[in-house]
C-alpha cells in the first residue's frame, strides 16, 4: 500500500513483511535518485517511518537526574545529539524550566511511551511514535481498548 502526503513532500509505503522492508532499506543504503519529467534529479531519503532525527520530550523526570544519566539511557535508542530543558512561554519576563527535557536523537528504534529512569516513571512522546498500550506494551491499541483489560463487576443494586 502507498500513501502520498503532498504538503509534507513524503510518500509512505507499507510492506507486506518486515523482511521485504529491510531488503529495500539495505539495497538503497537509505537514498535513491528520482528523475522528474523535466529531467531534474532529486535525492530521496528512504527510512522507516517515524525514525530519523527526532525531538523526544521526557516528562516527569526529576531535575536531580543528570543529563549524562539520561544520555546513557537514551543512547540505546539512537545517537543523542543534544539534551535541553523546555522552557515556559517566552511571554513571561524570565525563562523558567517546565521540567520537561528535550532529547534530540537520531532514532534507530522506537522508544516506549513510558519507562523507569532511576526508579522514576517518565512519559515519553515524539512525532511518529507508534501507539503503544500502557497496560500490556503491545502496539496497535491504547489502554482504553486493551483487549484483556479486566472491568469492574457491576455494582449490586438494592431493590425494595
Amino acid at each position: 500500500m502507498m500513501q502520498v502526503d503532498g504538503p509534507r513532500r513524503r510518500v509512505y509505503i507499507k510492506f507486506v513483511t518486515s523482511e521485504k522492508m529491510q531488503t529495500v532499506l539495505r539495497s538503497t543504503a537509505g537514498q535513491l535518485e528520482f528523475q522528474h519529467d523535466t529531467g531534474e534529479i532529486s535525492t530521496v531519503h528512504v527510512e522507516i517511518a517515524g525514525m530519523g532525527l527526532r525531538k523526544i520530550r521526557i516528562a516527569n523526570l526529576p531535575p536531580e537526574i543528570s543529563d549524562k544519566t539520561l544520555r546513557d539511557i537514551m543512547s540505546k535508542y539512537g545517537e543523542v545529539k543534544d539534551i535541553t530543558e523546555e522552557q515556559w512561554s517566552e511571554k513571561y519576563r524570565y525563562s523558567v524550566s517546565n521540567w520537561i527535557r528535550i532529547v534530540e536523537l537520531q532514532l534507530k528504534q522506537h522508544i516506549p511511551p513510558h519507562m523507569l529512569i532511576v526508579e522514576q516513571r517518565v512519559l515519553i512522546t515524539y512525532e511518529g511514535q507508534p501507539i503503544i498500550c500502557y497496560g500490556c506494551n503491545e502496539t496497535g491499541h491504547q489502554y482504553g481498548d486493551f483487549p484483556h483489560r479486566r472491568t469492574a463487576p457491576p455494582s449490586a443494586t438494592i431493590t425494595h
